[in-house]
């Protein structure tokens, strides 16, 4: 299984900062003695996603992709985008399901499922983003929160026959959503127990495909913690919001071994 470092620039960067800081990672991944399965995703605003595939392209270990889509291949939907919007403009990956869509923009589980199917039947790969509130961990429902939340998009999958595509296709990114942007980081302990019901929750959800589904870490990554992070057993890669948006400080988490 491929150990996936992926960006995620959020609302950052103008076309021109994407295209330096692209090519700058570029010449860094170039240069690093990387393991061989190691992948690196860019995730950037939409107007980010041309110039910074152009920078990329040379590089199969440098994928770009868009941080949201929109479930239909046009119409009048202001401020959206389509999966061929996405794939015209060079990306390969899309978001689906962050915290800050869910809990500042107000996304559903159900419309997050509906958009994770789509961007899959439309020639786009995606991760799809879990994770509890503080209030919901400290109550006890961090299971019930990863359970509901996969099972809505499973059962799309599966209702529309593409788990078999999954493994190259999907990866799941575990986010306590208290630890995103706070610096606090769970702990070891928190992070192997929540892996390990993600991993648990596939596998009864999907079956073997579940077992060969990469799990990210996502929440305060820095280079600190990037290599004991990935030492943990389900831990199959991280997603890095603020370290990522200098590309020698995410050089640094993606070389972490």
């Amino acid at each position: 299984m491929n150990t996936i470092i992926a960006a995620n620039w959020k609302m950052n960067k103008t076309r021109e900062e994407a295209k330096e800081s692209v090519s700058e990672l570029f010449r860094l991944i170039a240069g690093a003695d990387l393991p061989e399965t190691r992948r690196v995703f860019v995730f950037t605003p939409f107007t980010c996603i041309a110039d910074a595939a152009e920078a990329a392209k040379a590089n199969p270990k440098l994928l770009i992709g868009g941080q949201d889509v929109y479930p239909a291949d046009h119409g009048a939907f202001t401020g959206e985008i389509s999966p061929a919007m996405l794939r015209d403009a060079g990306a390969r990956w899309v978001l689906a399901g962050h915290s800050e869509r869910r809990h500042i923009i107000g996304e559903n589980d159900d419309f997050v499922a509906e958009k994770t199917a789509f961007a899959l039947q439309n020639g786009l790969s995606v991760m799809l983003c879990i994770g509890e509130t503080l209030q919901e961990r400290e109550d006890g429902q961090l299971k019930d929160v990863l359970l509901r939340q996969l099972t809505v998009v499973a059962n799309n999958l599966k209702s529309k026959n593409l788990v078999g595509s999954l493994p190259q296709t999907f990866a799941v990114a575990y986010e306590p959503v208290w630890a995103i942007g706070t610096g606090k980081v769970a702990g070891e302990a928190e992070v192997l127990d929540a892996h390990a019901a993600v991993r648990s929750i596939l596998e009864d959800l999907l079956g073997p495909v579940g077992k060969q589904l990469p799990i990210l870490y996502g929440g305060s990554v820095k280079p600190a913690n990037a290599a004991s992070l990935l030492k943990l057993d389900n831990v199959d890669g991280l997603l890095v919001g603020g370290a990522s948006l200098e590309a020698k400080t995410f050089m640094q988490i993606v070389a972490a071994q």
